[in-house]
């Protein structure tokens, strides 16, 4: 029996952003969501701009083409962010 990341990896269905949060629909059936402030390039984007995501590589990404951003969906999963959480909030 093989085994390969299609099995094992969740793609997206759908993603979205609303108030800096970016949300993802997954093939599982969940809905992540993570704050846009966790990215350099997000964080620095206007919200009409965080409203230009788009899935790309059949689900195993997202992309922002106005800020030449591209995340993995299965790194967003895993929660591997390029920024800390401010002290505040954590």
């Amino acid at each position: 029996m093989s085994s390969d990341t299609t099995d094992t990896e969740p793609c997206a269905l759908r993603a979205w952003a609303e108030a800096r949060m970016v949300f993802v629909e997954l093939t599982d059936g969940r809905v992540v969501g993570f704050p846009a402030d966790r990215f350099r390039r997000l964080s620095a984007a206007s919200d009409e701009a965080l409203k230009g995501v788009e899935i790309a590589l059949n689900g195993y990404a997202l992309r922002w083409d106005s800020l030449d951003e591209d995340l993995t969906v299965p790194g967003i999963v895993a929660g591997r962010f390029q920024l800390s959480l401010p002290a505040a909030a954590a």
